[in-house]
């Protein structure tokens, strides 16, 4: 038997109404909008009953389609397998539902173990496949149970695409919304080198991909410290000047992280750059940039920070906006501009100076 192709669903839909003698009408076989779009309050009953109909064939096709797609992956040949996991992986984009659906089809399994094919497209096709499965948060569990993180890994590290790469690292950052998972990602050593591998030489959506996943994991302390002494902060920081990459807020909202363990604080400081940088995302930056911004400058005034601190007053272009910030901001950007600001006015008391 062919595989399935994408108009599948549309045939197995109208068998599932031949088989179970339901009256299948041009208005009936339309989409659902269609169905929705009725305004006559005397025809409402019958939509709703023809809308559960509907919905019930939509189901049973996808289940049909699923379990079929299925099959192919475990016994097909490398072009059916390369097939089907590229249509399972547009199957599961079509409907919220059908992550539940697909992954009780048992997909799940199969497409980690095509994980290590040697054929680019169905490695990217079963990458990708599991991402989309990975947003449904119960399918994120069973996937970790699947033994999937130690080859989505190997994925990431050595993915022959980039796009296979940049999806086991969108992958890494859908796995890690629950709590556990950030300590069982992080504890693999592969894990977080691989990603700031990614975030080097990477495309654009490569590195946004893998800032995000590299925030995500660091929002665990343990954590911190392996991002911090893997090199990541170099890397972030060269994103900052890097306009094309497109990531600067992602790269911002991981160092302001990593300044929540000494070594992040030790790396972020030995930067020459850093400041005048910020300086300047202070002024020309998103709202979002302006206050990891300030998160990150307020860290670096601290503890010893006089130089910085200095460099901030004996060029302060950046002074306005934090007196903006500090009088119309929102809450956590007032408290974060006012409290740097009062550090500086500290800072150049001895010669009365005033900030601004």
């Amino acid at each position: 038997m062919a595989l399935i192709p994408n108009y599948a669903l549309k045939c197995l839909i109208q068998q599932w109404y031949q088989d179970n003698s339901v009256s299948l009408n041009e208005d009936k076989a339309s989409s659902f909008s269609d169905l929705e779009s009725s305004n006559s309050k005397g025809k409402q009953s019958e939509s709703a009953v023809d809308h559960i109909s509907a919905t019930k064939a939509v189901a049973d096709a996808v289940k049909m389609t699923a379990e079929f797609l299925v099959g192919k992956l475990a016994t097909g040949s490398v072009e059916i397998q390369r097939q089907a996991a590229y249509e399972l992986h547009l199957l599961v984009k079509t409907g919220m539902d059908n992550h539940r659906i697909i992954a009780e089809a048992g997909a799940i399994p199969f497409l980690v173990t095509l994980l290590s094919s040697h054929d680019p497209r169905i490695q990217e096709n079963a990458v990708t496949a599991l991402l989309n499965l990975s947003l449904f948060q119960n399918n994120k569990i069973l996937i970790m149970a699947a033994g999937a993180i130690d080859h989505i890994i190997d994925v990431l590290q050595a993915g022959k695409t980039m796009e296979a790469r940049e999806n086991a690292a969108a992958a890494i950052f859908s796995l890690s919304m629950i709590d556990d998972c950030k300590v069982t990602i992080g504890a693999r050593p592969r894990a977080i080198p691989a990603l700031v591998g990614l975030l080097s030489d990477g495309s654009p959506a490569g590195k946004r991909d893998a800032a995000t996943a590299l925030f995500n994991l660091a929002v665990y302390n343990a954590n911190k410290t392996t991002v911090a002494v893997t090199g990541a902060v170099p890397v972030l920081i060269d994103l900052l000047m890097d306009d094309k990459a497109g990531v600067t807020d992602d790269a911002l909202a991981v160092l302001a992280l990593l300044l929540g363990c000494s070594q992040g604080l030790e790396e972020i400081r030995k930067s020459r750059v850093l400041v005048p940088l910020l300086t300047d995302l202070l002024r020309f930056g998103s709202y979002k940039g302006k206050e990891n911004s300030i998160t990150l400058l307020l860290g670096l005034c601290k503890d010893g920070g006089e130089e910085v601190a200095r460099c901030l007053l004996i060029n302060p272009r950046g002074i306005p906006s934090l007196q903006s910030l500090a009088a119309k901001g929102l809450a956590k950007a007032r408290r974060k501009a006012d409290a740097l600001l009062r550090l500086l006015n500290r800072c150049c008391s001895q010669s009365q100076i005033p900030v601004g």
